[in-house]
């Protein structure tokens, strides 16, 4: 742990990425102590109030409010409470059918490997965004339609690295060992060579994670995704472009908010992939 955390010190964007990651977290799990009012809360008395520090903004409102008098702020801060769960129930949705469909393409080879990556090949001929779009379009614009959608879209992307991973270490000598010593397959996939594989999968899974994150704010603004009144970052986006030119904070502070989450899993992943990759390391 030690040199691991030498070794991520060492990448100064890495570094900007962790705590950047690490403030989101603590944003979303501490949302109720921080964020100043309910993220549904009402009060058309107070509409199109702007940030505190230009004219008309008042404290109580700290980076202003929108059509419907709602504080900004706390809908931003309960949004990456949103971002973080589409995140995580995406990528994991993702690892988990991609990590199966490319351990057993790669340590069994020949038809069923043939058979599984040519169903990979399939969807990633057709665009992402595109394919996730028609998913909603099948299951109806939710939430949790999206992130099963982005869950789907991103299986052919994590079943490639672990494909690429697993074959790199399945003739190796410990593998073959393992497997005269009467090892099952079972133990040999998940025991044996996997283990030895998850460098790319964790860096595919910090990265994947932006991308969710990124794919889940498309759909919601497109009307997709998350519904109204929900404080997602896209669905605010979507709902505040008619007053882009009269109150531009609507829009600015949920940008920014997913510029800054992707841009932090982005560099977290970059570090993580100088520091367990043996070959980036420093000598």
């Amino acid at each position: 742990m030690r040199d691991f955390i030498k070794q991520y010190k060492k990448n100064k964007s890495a570094v900007v990425g962790f705590f950047i990651v690490l403030i989101l977290l603590i944003l979303a799990l501490f949302a109720p102590f921080i964020a100043s009012h309910l993220p549904a809360d009402q009060n058309l008395a107070d509409r199109l109030i702007p940030p505190m520090w230009e004219e008309g903004g008042v404290t109580t409102h700290i980076l202003g409010t929108d059509d419907f008098g709602r504080d900004l702020f706390s809908r931003i801060i309960y949004g990456a409470r949103i971002s973080l769960m589409v995140g995580a129930i995406s990528v994991g949705m993702s690892l988990t059918f991609g990590l199966v469909m490319g351990l057993v393409a790669a340590y069994f080879g020949g038809k069923v490997d043939l058979f599984v990556m040519r169903i990979v090949d399939i969807m990633l001929s057709i665009p992402a965004i595109l394919l996730a779009i028609v998913i909603v379009s099948i299951l109806g614009p939710s939430l949790v339609n999206a992130m099963i959608a982005i869950g789907i879209v991103g299986i052919p992307t994590y079943a490639r690295v672990v494909r690429a991973s697993v074959l790199a270490e399945r003739e190796k000598e410990y593998v073959i060992a393992s497997r005269i010593n009467g090892s099952s397959n079972m133990r040999l996939m998940f025991k044996v060579i996997l283990p030895n594989a998850a460098t790319p999968i964790i860096v595919q899974s910090t990265m994947g994670f932006a991308s969710a994150v990124l794919e889940a704010a498309g759909l919601s603004f497109l009307g997709l995704g998350a519904q109204p009144p929900t404080p997602e970052w896209g669905a605010m986006l979507s709902d505040s472009l008619q007053f882009i030119t009269t109150a531009p904070w609507m829009i600015f502070y949920p940008g920014l908010a997913i510029f800054f989450t992707v841009l932090g899993f982005n560099l977290m992943g970059d570090g993580l992939m100088d520091v367990l990759d043996p070959k980036l390391k420093d000598k």
